[in-house]
């Protein structure tokens, strides 16, 4: 995945569902008021697992989500079109609240009062320009703009994070972009959402990863990784092997129960792509983790 917002690699079947809001209709009619329980902590997701179908079709597709079971979103990008007192209405006639967002690195300056109108308590970064990716120097750089902008989003009364990937980890003579940004950003103005399955695909412990950041990790992606695939720092199409939480090689009852530990505040499912339909996929997810919570 070169680029989140631009990148969509989905199989016909995939596609063919995304392309159907009809296919979302059915599935709230076929599971209203069949909503799981949820345990303990609510769960929320990316809604970007569910773009294709969320730009069509946007309130059907937040009442499916409650009713499968979820009660948080952590909003992206490309819902940003719609006003953000409209945005927050789609959200509360759900009964969803939306404690985060991503908004991206370039043009962020233009986003804060949208990010102040919506109410969100995070505003985060989800990815370094790639022209960063390739330098100690970039993520330096890097490293200084998002101090900045932290401390503009604390006078706001939010707080301001970064979203991992794999690329950061990537080896300088010794040295990594994530071990730059770790030391160069303040931990009172950056804090880190943690993305379980890059951190792994990067070829690190997500357990190891937030015991050692626990002063600043405080929110998780929760997404599988398959099995039999090895383990880089390069982010292309190569680095995807996403399944549903549950369904993979993610030891998910010892990442939950540190995230109890430090203090982990939100759990936000993900998927980036895949062959099942994201609504399916989403229920999945929701009902394995059911029985890990």
């Amino acid at each position: 995945m070169v680029n989140r917002r631009t990148f969509l690699q989905l199989t016909l079947a995939g596609l063919a569902a995304a392309a159907a809001p009809e296919a979302i209709a059915q599935s709230v009619k076929k599971h209203a008021a069949k909503a799981a329980p949820v345990k303990h902590r609510p769960l929320g997701l990316q809604l970007y697992t569910i773009r294709e179908q969320a730009e069509k079709d946007l309130p059907l597709v937040l009442k499916a989500l409650h009713q499968i079971g979820y009660k948080e979103i952590e909003l992206y990008w490309d819902v940003y079109n719609h006003p953000a007192k409209e945005l927050r209405k789609m959200l509360a006639d759900n009964n969803l609240t939306a404690p985060s967002g991503h908004f991206n690195y370039e043009g962020f300056d233009t986003r804060v009062d949208y990010a102040s109108e919506l109410g969100v308590k995070y505003v985060i970064c989800p990815m370094l320009p790639k022209s960063m990716w390739t330098s100690l120097d970039g993520f330096r750089e890097a490293s200084d703009q998002l101090n900045l902008w932290g401390a503009e989003i604390r006078n706001r009364g939010m707080q301001f994070g970064f979203h991992n990937h794999n690329y950061e980890f990537r080896n300088f003579e010794g040295t990594t972009g994530w071990d730059i940004l770790m030391e160069r950003t303040d931990p009172k103005l950056v804090c880190w959402e943690m993305d379980c399955y890059w951190i792994t695909q990067a070829g690190q412990d997500p357990v190891a990863m937030m015991n050692k950041h626990a002063d600043r990790v405080r929110m998780l992606h929760l997404k599988d990784r398959l099995p039999g695939f090895p383990t880089s720092q390069t982010l292309d199409d190569s680095a995807e092997h996403f399944t549903e939480v549950g369904a993979g090689t993610l030891n998910w009852k010892a990442i939950l129960a540190d995230a109890t530990t430090v203090g982990i505040e939100h759990l936000f499912v993900e998927r980036d792509n895949g062959t099942t339909p994201a609504i399916d996929s989403l229920r999945i997810s929701f009902n394995n983790l059911q029985k890990l919570l």
